[in-house]
């Protein structure tokens, strides 16, 4: 951006340059050095900390899938839907996602203030895009358990819902709290199908690859709204050691949505050359 820009221009409200400048401090606290800012940083203002804990959740996913691979080529023999092992696994990633989904959402909101609307719907609209690749890639591949409501359909949702919390991290912790308990108490027939079953409660998991309900995920992400909020507020020093991390999981991190679409197009398709060349 040029800097002989109007006096008018040159000049925002107080609470825009206080948000602006409180996360130019925490990104910089969260880098591993200074680093001169490209443009294209300055306009982003990623928190390498946070790209590399992102990163990490994308490799935990990756190796989950790769399992559930082997699994489907005969080459593993596991109980992903009932062993605890395997849903405690799960669990712990897609609470990252959602978590990181959430604190990056007020990164976001405090970076581009009074500038967040468009912004906001054209990153749900990205995210509503791939959830529709992923449904239908699905349907190709398992026509009787095809994802009609996986985490990129949560994802999007849900930070719909949670736009008006993101500035309001006490009463974003409160409803993601009751959500979380809410979805996890409350189970009732009446939400055993599609129609109703992406809002959760169903009595059992639908025979479908991911199902990613908003009661009790949505709470989650509503959680790392609040999450957000403290990291900003301390520089981001609960994350200070993945700043340090290997620079491949910031990177992966950076490009989460399309390491996502593309991983299992990729493992199942060695996986299944390596069948054919048996």
């Amino acid at each position: 951006m040029s800097r002989r820009r109007s006096r008018k221009d040159a000049a925002p409200g107080p609470a825009a340059r206080s948000s602006a400048a409180t996360l130019r401090e925490a990104s910089a606290s969260a880098a591993v050095a200074p680093q001169p800012r490209t443009r294209s940083q300055a306009t982003t203002a990623r928190v390498p900390a946070l790209d590399a804990l992102r990163g990490t959740a994308i490799v935990a996913m990756a190796i989950y899938h790769f399992c559930f691979d082997l699994r489907y080529f005969g080459f593993l023999r596991a109980d992903l839907e009932h062993d605890w092992r395997w849903i405690t696994a799960r669990t712990l990633i897609l609470s990252t996602f959602l978590l990181v989904a959430g604190a990056s959402a007020v990164l976001a909101d405090r970076l581009h203030a009074g500038r967040t609307s468009r912004r906001w719907l054209v990153h749900v609209a990205v995210i509503a895009a791939a959830a529709v690749a992923v449904s239908a890639g699905s349907y190709l591949m398992f026509p009787r358990t095809w994802i009609w409501f996986g985490v990129l359909h949560a994802i999007a949702v849900s930070l719909l819902i949670a736009r008006p919390f993101v500035r309001r991290p006490a009463l974003a912790a409160a409803a993601g709290v009751a959500i979380v308990v809410a979805g996890l108490a409350f189970h009732n027939a009446a939400f055993d199908n599609r129609t109703l079953g992406w809002l959760g409660f169903m009595t059992a998991k639908p025979p479908t690859e991911d199902y990613v309900p908003l009661f009790p995920w949505t709470g989650v992400l509503l959680l790392g709204i609040a999450v957000g909020h403290h990291l900003v507020r301390t520089r981001f020093a609960a994350l200070a050691p993945l700043s340090r991390a290997p620079a491949v999981l910031g990177s992966l991190g950076r490009h989460s949505l399309a390491v996502y679409l593309l991983h299992q197009p990729i493992l199942i398709g060695a996986l299944w050359l390596f069948v054919q060349m048996r």
